[in-house]
């Protein structure tokens, strides 16, 4: 372990605990037994002879001796891509299946666990012939598959009890044999993981008993169906895996105790299946590193071992469906999707809440906080991205304590070494003052230079501006490398810098490789782009004969602000290049950094400077957008419809939905055990919830006694009601709006009260959103933005000393609501967080379910945020990020969608008068729209696009044609 991977609460640091492994001494387990010799011959690295083709296909290998196949999807075709390291990716859910013990007829071949039993006199002719490989490039070793079936003849229990099965068969009198893999032990798990034969399964022959356990697995003769394991059972890794448990070793049981520790007072007292699996890939002294040295069979047992973490915590979401029903549907919480709102469904659908760390609802809500924490603190003004670098000094020693090994095999040491540099960094940035302060140190500390000023160019000393926010998100690259992208936001006094402040923070040109060699070498190493272009013509980077990431830049004298508020960066042509890869290259280039950052990471770290526009929500949208994901097909309502009684249930399962379209490899998987955060905020921000009198969520299982639950001592209180009670009870709190009350006071959830914030810690929070079409509820959160200290439901609907019957009223009383103001205003907040798409959807659904009175002016008051990315979007089309629309171009492209989106709800443009029907006419204006040096076929093509686009937006035309 590293001393920065210690325990957060460890107090004596020259002796510190770490929690990462055992969680500071409570987790202990059997080391594994170290593997026997002809199987450690063939992990080695570097060797020649029977280890040069065992390492390469060793998931083959493993293959041909599983009892079980994976339900997976392994993606094969990342590996064919590009050249690059190995690397395994899976997609969809997964588990395991055993099938029956002996083939359906006997023109079937044997596979898996049949293998061990049937026709065992080709034993080793028949593994070759069942195991194929997508991605092998030479044939498997006839020499290693004997020597590895005699080694586990020997020594593999599981292997044993299916022989035994074999032998049974071998009786021709006996013809109804059944095996049972045993679910129980009686032996400590912290002590005991080798089980016997007859501990891990017994023989049924005729008839069966009534002694299983409900979690055995029992394996039929024939003629069934294959049978999932159950990811609880002991032999769920060892059936998979038995080149990495040559022994038959159990993995993890429910009903492993922690140690006991003196002044322990957790409610817990099992190891957890993420704890078993995150001490297990740990590389220890006093155990053998099968495990570690397994190389691409290690990646697919992370891979196998995050999933199966994940398929069990899923497995709880799915059975406990009506809880979370009750919470989604009776609560407020962020509608992401128009489904929630839908009362037919209600019963039906299949939730994965907001709670579970990287489904779509977490993700909105983490996108959803970020938006809040940008509202307080004002847009971003750093974007930077982070990326993971293999060769750091840290991996390597790591990877030396087996000699051999490559970054790429040992997926657990990247994923932990670039937590300890993301910390450090963060630190930087929030502490040392890379790039400024938060706002407590700002009054407590003293301005201070982290790197030595002898020692930087002058040229290169930074300046410290103060910093007021910070949030990052973790993404996995294809080749599963980890990144960071990191938004800083400074204090209000330190926004907007001139162009030659912006030049002390960031830097686009190369250093002098005399007066700073090591800039020169760190901007050489990893911040230039390419070579590509003519140069290189086949580099990733090529789309249509240009550089998809505009490279190469032109020469530029001094920094400047273009006219969408993006900076130039200075990039001089002072003679300065670098060489790579046979090619000379220029400040064009260079990728933007910062000096000091970057020499002391030694890493890919992008720094940019954001712009000054409401664009910047597609920023935090692409931070937040997630893992990497598959492209998911829709499927038509016919294709949903099940006839029952004639209706349509249309079943919704989110989890299924979830696990189709998410891929993970063996870096995510790594991070993932080890519980490390996909996400960072600071400050936090707390999620208010609100509701109407008398309706808020109250969850219970469907068995408990009524009067039980409403009995439950303070039932009845709710982080909205104790608001209202701490105004009642403190005059101080009652100058402070809903949202702003998580600044000065703190929400105790146990004790279901709000206290006053001690200590600097900042916290700013953040009202769930409401549709228009919640009624009520959407009026309740329009006043909660305005009305300070209110102690009941009456006082919120009080406005100058009258009380009035409905919160729209109230709001109409307030003046929120004239003119058309509520659907205005709704606009507008959107406008904060949502993407042009979703703000078009809000637009409609105003028009469709609100009473508006001037719909000409709700139009012309927010085109402009409803169409943010049209000109984006058709510069993506057209690959030309010089192209230029004029408004009405964009208002008619605007209008279009608008149109197709009222069609769904039966309605027309037509229908709104004042709001202008769209002019089919501009796709006839090629001099505007394409640039003027495109070919003639170039013009042609997107002329036709426009034209598809169009028919595909909707069949019956309402268009204006001059």
């Amino acid at each position: 372990m590293w001393h920065g991977e210690r325990s957060t609460n460890t107090r004596n640091i020259t002796v510190p605990k770490f929690g990462l492994c055992c969680k500071e001494g409570k987790i202990k387990l059997p080391p594994l037994k170290q593997a026997l010799l002809y199987l450690r011959q063939l992990l080695r690295y570097n060797e020649r002879g029977e280890s040069s083709n065992f390492r390469p296909n060793i998931r083959l290998y493993n293959s041909m001796f599983a009892f079980t196949s994976m339900g997976g999807k392994v993606d094969y075709e990342i590996n064919k891509q590009t050249p690059g390291p190995y690397v395994f990716r899976l997609n969809g859910q997964n588990y395991h299946q055993i099938g029956t013990l002996l083939p359906k007829d006997d023109v079937m071949k044997p596979k898996f666990a049949q293998l061990h039993i049937h026709d065992t006199e080709n034993e080793v002719r028949n593994r070759i012939t069942a195991s194929t490989s997508m991605e092998s490039k030479t044939k498997p070793d006839e020499n290693i598959v004997i020597g590895l079936l005699e080694m586990l003849d020997e020594h593999n229990v599981l292997v044993k009890s299916f022989r035994m099965a074999r032998d049974r068969f071998e009786n021709r009198d006996i013809k109804d044999v059944r095996l049972r893999l045993i679910n129980k032990r009686s032996k400590d798990g912290r002590q005991y993981n080798l089980p016997s034969a007859s501990e891990v399964a017994a023989l049924i022959i005729g008839e069966q008993d009534g002694e299983n356990n409900e979690f055995d697995i029992i394996t039929e003769t024939k003629d069934r169906m294959l049978q999932r394991i159950l990811e609880l059972h002991p032999s769920y890794m060892s059936m998979q895996y038995p080149l990495l448990f040559p022994y038959g070793e159990d993995g993890f049981r429910p009903e492993i105790e922690y140690q006991k520790k003196r002044g322990d007072k957790g409610k817990r007292k099992y190891v957890t299946m993420l704890e078993f699996y995150a001490y297990r890939i740990q590389q220890c002294l006093n155990q053998a590193t099968t495990l570690q040295m397994s190389g691409r069979l290690f990646l697919q047992f992370l891979v196998d071992a995050a999933t199966c973490i994940e398929q069990w915590r899923l497995n709880w979401y799915r059975t406990n469906q009506g809880k979370l029903r009750t919470e989604l549907y009776r609560g407020l919480h962020d509608a992401i999707e128009n489904g929630d709102t839908r009362t037919e469904q209600v019963g039906q659908r299949i939730i994965l809440p907001s709670t579970y760390n990287g489904s779509p609802r977490n993700k909105q809500q983490n996108y959803q906080d970020a938006m809040a924490i940008c509202r307080w603190a004002g847009y971003p003004d750093l974007f930077i991205t982070f990326t993971c670098n293999p060769k750091w000094p840290e991996i390597q020693d790591m990877l030396d304590l087996i000699p051999g090994q490559k970054p790429e095999d040992r997926p657990d040491i990247v994923a932990r070494v670039f937590m300890l540099k993301l910390k450090e960094l963060m630190n930087d940035i929030k502490n040392e003052k890379c790039f400024g302060q938060t706002i407590a140190s700002k009054f407590t500390n003293q301005l201070q230079l982290y790197y030595c000023l002898d020692d930087c160019p002058k040229s290169f000393l930074l300046i410290f501006l103060y910093l007021h926010a910070v949030v990052y998100t973790i993404e996995f690259q294809k080749r599963g490398l980890p990144h960071a992208h990191i938004l800083v936001f400074l204090h209000p006094d330190d926004k907007d810098p001139s162009p030659s402040q912006i030049d002390k923070i960031i830097s686009a040109e190369i250093p002098d490789k005399n007066s700073d060699p090591d800039g020169y070498e760190a901007v050489q190493n990893y911040m230039i782009h390419g070579p590509c272009g003519q140069a290189h013509p086949k580099s990733p980077c090529m789309v249509d004969k240009s550089c998809a990431k505009h490279f190469p830049k032109s020469f530029c004298t001094e920094t400047t602000i273009d006219e969408d508020n993006y900076p130039v960066y200075r990039r001089r042509d002072d003679g300065n290049t670098v060489d790579k890869n046979g090619v000379k290259l220029d400040n064009r280039f260079v990728v933007p950094y910062n000096r000091n950052i970057l020499v002391k990471y030694q890493a890919h770290i992008n720094v940019e400077w954001c712009n000054r526009s409401r664009s910047i929500k597609y920023l935090f949208k692409y931070i937040h957008k997630g893992e990497d994901r598959t492209t998911v097909l829709i499927e038509t309502e016919e294709q949903q419809r099940e006839t029952r009684g004639g209706k349509l249930t249309n079943r919704d399962d989110e989890i299924k939905r979830y696990l189709d379209a998410r891929y993970i490899s063996g870096c995510e998987a790594a991070w993932r055990i080890f519980q490390f955060p996909l996400q960072y905020r600071e400050p936090a921000v707390e999620k208010l919830q609100f509701h109407l009198e008398n309706e808020h969520v109250v969850v219970f299982p469907d068995s408990m006694d009524l009067d039980k639950i409403i009995s439950r001592p303070n039932i009845e209180k709710t982080m909205f009601t104790e608001w209202m009670t701490a105004n009642q009870l403190h005059e101080e709190a009652r100058s402070l709006t809903y949202a702003q009350f998580p600044t000065k006071w703190t929400w105790h959830a146990k004790e279901k009260e709000w206290r006053k914030r001690r200590g600097g810690k900042k916290t700013i929070g953040r009202i769930y959103y409401a549709q228009p079409t919640s009624g009520e509820k959407y009026y309740l959160r329009m006043l909660l933005n305005t009305v300070k200290g209110c102690r009941s439901y009456e006082e919120i609907r009080t406005v100058d000393g009258v009380v009035h019957p409905t919160y729209k009223s109230a709001c109409y009383a307030l003046g929120l609501l004239n003119d058309d103001k509520e659907g205005d205003n709704c606009i507008k907040e959107a406008s904060h967080w949502a993407s042009a798409p979703q703000m078009r959807q809000l637009f409609c659904t105003i028009l469709l379910f609100c009473e508006v009175t001037d719909p000409a002016k709700l139009w012309q008051t927010n085109w402009e945020l409803l169409s943010e990315d049209i000109q984006r979007r058709q510069r993506r089309i057209l690959n030309f990020q010089a192209l230029e629309l004029n408004s009405l171009q964009i208002k008619s492209l605007l209008l279009a969608e608008i149109e197709h989106l009222l069609a769904k709800g039966g309605k027309s443009l037509k229908d709104f008068p004042g709001i202008p029907l769209p002019d089919s006419s501009i796709l006839e204006e090629r001099a505007i729209l394409c640039p003027r040096n495109e070919t003639v076929d170039q013009i042609n093509t997107y002329i036709m696009s426009q034209i598809h686009w169009w028919q595909s937006l909707h069949p019956t035309n309402y268009y204006v044609t001059k």
